[in-house]
């Protein structure tokens, strides 16, 4: 391995921590959880807790996302829209704003809304709505552009461009369901802040209006369905203007990452975003497309280069030719498990992330001992979503990171590595009393102690915390992964 460049996969599993569930046998998903290929890699490498921007501090995804990757969201956020809408294809120059968006359900009558998703899965519907609303006018406005774009599941990006805007006004989502649909209000004095408060809630207004009359809503109600008859805007924010992750790290990136406002974070910082066929960023992704795109990127020389995917436009771009230094691997079912409250699917879906894990590390291997790179691999959270809570919450989240070499050591040697299926699977469903099976059941790890590095030897919550980083602050991240792999950067 002499003289070979170091490069890291750098699996994130969105909403990955959680607290002790009674039903899991006073457990939390990750301890209930058969991860063999997780737990290999905290026996072969170093752990510690980690809380992605402070401790005590619940964060949403885009804020602990720019803390991890070495950028202060205390200086640098400008609000989610604009992830979530350039995610989505939306162009955004400055002086524009955008939101990240939920189709939801609007009781008319009362201004209540019932329900802030009018339905999780409306891949069809969506794009079908996103259409109707793109380049509509604002009667009183007629000087502002609005464009919308459908994102995932029953989320949008919407940006506006016009004359005196201000990122600086509150959003109209209630956040929780049965509230009052809000009032976007001016958050400081300007006149910008002011009237872009009047723009956007015309902007409301006049999006229910279109949503209400709309063929598909009609069908959807004579079905029994949510009508989509409100759009929420939430997160107005402006374009970030930061060092690019290369300039700042030293190190060329890519990502997979079809959840819109990652891919959106990750284009701000001039990351390539790589095309994984069936990623959807959802319950139906198939990771083991999300493990291989990661793979080759990271392996080279690579004929052809990978794909990456430029939002907005319809054919692909080749991306590096050399291959990339850090590929960075977003997994959201599990997040989205914690927020629907479904506790076993978060310990099934934990075991298949797992599974993914094991194929990403048998590709990397097979390039290893055949090329000029050697690997490392990283997995950690970017905040807790529990199961009991369905929300994001402050608990610190497991970190772990491994040499590849060590993990196949941990795990069982070469042969057990080479072994490893690839074939694509999907997300798993949940069987019924499987409950009660889990409160009895072993973790079943390969290996039952350290392998190398510190005397950790699975990856969960509580194990973590014995490990030799012991607890720390997200910011602190890159620079550990870039001192373990000797990476001077600039």
């Amino acid at each position: 391995m002499e003289g070979k460049k170091r490069r890291v996969a750098f699996v994130l599993i969105d909403g990955l921590g959680d607290v002790s569930l009674p039903m899991l046998g006073y457990r939390t998903p990750l301890e209930a959880a058969r991860t063999p290929h997780m737990d290999a890699i905290a026996s072969g490498g170093i752990n510690g807790l980690m809380d992605p921007v402070e401790p005590g501090l619940g964060c949403g995804s885009d804020t602990a996302h720019l803390s991890l990757l070495g950028y202060n969201p205390r200086v640098y956020y400008r609000g989610r829209g604009a992830f979530e809408s350039m995610g989505a294809g939306l162009a955004m120059s400055p002086g524009d704003i955008a939101f990240k968006s939920n189709f939801a359900t609007l009781e008319e009558s009362t201004g209540i809304v019932t329900s802030r998703r009018a339905d999780r899965h409306f891949e069809e519907e969506g794009p079908v709505l996103c259409a109707a609303l793109d380049r509509m006018k604002l009667p009183s406005f007629p000087e502002y552009e609005v464009r919308v774009r459908y994102a995932t599941e029953h989320r949008c990006g919407v940006v506006v461009k016009g004359p005196k805007l201000s990122g600086n006004i509150s959003g109209t989502d209630p956040l929780k369901d049965n509230r009052l649909l809000l009032k976007a209000m001016p958050l400081d004095d300007t006149e910008e802040a002011k009237n872009t408060a009047a723009v956007v809630n015309e902007l409301s207004k006049e999006m229910s209006h279109i949503l209400m009359s709309h063929p598909l809503n009609k069908k959807r109600a004579s079905e029994g369905k949510n009508i989509a008859n409100v759009v929420l805007l939430r997160g107005c924010g402006i374009r970030i203007e930061v060092p690019a992750f290369q300039q700042k790290h030293g190190m060329w990136p890519c990502m997979v990452a079809p959840t819109k406002i990652i891919a959106g974070l990750g284009l701000s910082l001039d990351i390539d975003i790589l095309e994984a066929p069936g990623a959807t960023g959802d319950y139906r992704t198939l990771l083991t497309s999300k493990a291989t795109a990661i793979a080759k990127a990271l392996s080279a020389p690579i004929q052809p280069p990978p794909c990456i995917f430029i939002p907005g436009e319809d054919d692909p771009k080749p991306g590096r030719v050399d291959g990339y230094d850090f590929g960075f691997l977003h997994i959201k079912a599990i997040d989205d498990a914690g927020h629907d409250k479904a506790s076993l699917f978060k310990v099934k879906g934990l075991e298949a992330v797992d599974k993914a894990i094991g194929q990403l590390a048998c590709l990397l291997w097979k390039a290893e001992i055949t090329g000029k790179f050697e690997y490392s691999i990283c997995i950690t959270g970017d905040h807790s979503t529990p199961v009991e809570y369905g929300d994001h919450s402050f608990e610190p989240v497991p970190f772990a990171l491994c040499r590849l070499k060590d993990y196949v050591g941990a795990v069982g040697g070469e042969a057990t590595v080479m072994h490893t299926s690839l074939e694509s699977f999907p997300l798993p469903s949940i069987e019924a009393n499987e409950g009660e099976r889990r409160t009895e059941e072993s973790r079943g790890n390969v290996q039952n102690k350290s392998f190398s590095g510190d005397t950790v030897c699975e990856f969960n919550e509580i194990s973590a915390a014995r490990g030799c980083l012991g607890r720390f602050q997200g910011s602190e991240m890159m620079g550990i992964i870039k001192k373990s792999l000797e990476i001077n950067c600039q």
